[in-house]
């Protein structure tokens, strides 16, 4: 079979493309024949029409690239729909505001509302074509896992979970040798180089580029770290340059200033759902509506996070912490629903304005399971560096029951890449997120915390078994 791996990127590309003018077309359709007589004509001529168009590709394209909307073969094939359909629908909710300023009023949105429902069908049919016909020509990676001392069971259920992308056809533990591991490779056109020695890491991945090979890399920390470094040069030497501190103080005050243009709306707008929630918890079990528990941010700093109660009163009347469960009996019905849509989180809103928390962090832990965590894994502290967040890099691509650490790892990727625009994008990233419903699954009925141990032996019987 003839390889296309070389025109992947032309062909995603073309792909996006096609779906841009394809949607663009629509609107163009709508806007000429209902929309364009609103508008005050003698200052709106040609040049203007082009100029609406074009920023609705243009609007299209930044929500379809935000929600990854354009990842075919990365993404599920329906987080890659729901991707099109939400960017769909905030591009119109822009393009209306936009139409509505021209025309010096609000103008009727019914048309516009019936264009959105006709664009996500034509999206979904082009786009269910496009995944067929992609995945038909770049079938998945024949992968040799490599791996080491550290559990990997767990890595291989998430890789699993992505069959149409990813194969794992077998595993050789790096303490074969260098010589075992490279006659293995020889097989594979990818590999995954798991969570080994730094040693026997720079070992196997310089053979791999010496010999064009694929290798999807598992980070350690101090990777992560170096991420956010800056290249210098001094003479000609290269030098990278981790600083000591997290965020200048240019940084902090912007984040601030975010914080609070983005939840002072955001209270307001959702101060009715939040009556609502509040009304419905107390005629369920006249039980109190907000639930406060101590949480850590910055620097350790306790402070008392706000929820809505989701769980049964004294759900932990032992005094014992415990995490969410799978199918957890203490959670009410009314907490079920308001877990899976987040709205529990919203009173959150009132620590930000408090500046007890910043919108975008790594989420509070309790003090308890903190130390538990800092005990296996001393990194786990570092997240503390930074205000504590509504939301961030391990709520939108993690998962609830992430273990802690692969929660810190996206956390430190966050604190390390820290940028005003990273803050931006995540925000907006955390409306798809509620439409996940993976986003909120609890951890193992048998997990005290997020951790559990894991038999290397297990993975090798697994892969051998497929």
């Amino acid at each position: 079979m003839k390889n296309y791996d070389p025109y992947k990127k032309t062909i995603l590309f073309i792909i996006s493309l096609i779906s841009i003018i394809l949607m663009t077309a629509v609107f163009a359709y709508v806007w000429y024949n209902y929309y364009f007589d609103t508008m005050y004509r003698f200052k709106f001529y040609r040049r203007g029409n082009y100029m609406l168009i074009a920023l609705y590709a243009v609007v299209l394209l930044f929500f379809s690239s935000m929600y990854g909307g354009f990842k075919i073969g990365q993404l599920r094939k329906a987080e890659v729909l729901l991707s099109q359909c939400l960017s769909l629908f905030m591009t119109n909710v822009v393009i209306y505001i936009v139409i509505s300023l021209l025309a010096f009023r609000l103008v009727n949105p019914t048309v516009l509302l019936l264009m959105m429902l006709v664009e996500m069908v034509i999206s979904s049919i082009f786009n269910y074509i496009a995944i067929y016909f992609y995945n038909n020509i770049f079938q998945p990676w024949k992968i040799l896992l490599i791996y080491g001392n550290r559990p990997a069971l767990g890595l291989v259920h998430k890789v699993e979970t992505r069959r149409d992308k990813y194969a794992i056809y077998d595993a050789i533990n790096v303490n074969e040798g260098i010589e075992a591991v490279a006659a293995k490779m020889k097989d594979f056109q990818t590999v995954i180089i798991g969570d080994i020695s730094a040693v026997e890491r720079n070992d196997v991945l310089k053979y791999c580029y010496a010999n064009g090979i694929r290798a999807y890399v598992v980070p350690k920390i101090s990777d992560i770290l170096l991420m956010g470094s800056d290249r210098i040069h001094i003479f000609d030497t290269p030098f990278m340059l981790s600083k000591g501190y997290t965020l200048s103080f240019d940084q902090l005050l912007a984040k601030r200033i975010l914080d609070l243009v983005v939840v002072i709306p955001s209270l307001i707008i959702a101060s009715p759902i939040m009556l609502l929630a509040a009304i419905a918890i107390k005629l369920y079990d006249k039980g109190p509506v907000f639930y406060k528990q101590v949480r850590l941010t910055k620097n350790d700093k306790e402070f008392k996070i706000y929820k809505f109660r989701s769980m049964i009163v004294d759900a932990e009347g032992d005094g014992v912490a415990k995490l969410a469960k799978e199918n957890d009996d203490r959670i009410t019905p009314v907490g079920h629903f308001i877990r899976a849509t987040r709205i529990d989180e919203l009173p959150q809103l009132f620590n930000i304005l408090k500046g007890e928390m910043s919108f975008v962090g790594p989420r509070p832990e309790r003090p308890e399971i903190s130390k538990e965590y800092c005990k296996e894994i001393p990194e786990f502290c570092f997240r503390t560096k930074v205000k504590a967040g509504l939301t961030g890099y391990a709520q939108v691509y993690g998962k609830y029951n992430t273990t802690p650490y692969d929660k810190l790892k996206l956390d430190l990727f966050y604190i390390s890449n820290y940028s005003l625009w990273t803050d931006i994008k995540l925000i907006l990233m955390t409306i798809k997120i509620v439409f996940k419903k993976e986003a909120t699954e609890g951890v193992d009925d048998d997990w005290t915390t997020a951790t559990r141990e894991e038999g290397i032996e297990d993975i090798v019987r697994d892969i051998v078994d497929k």
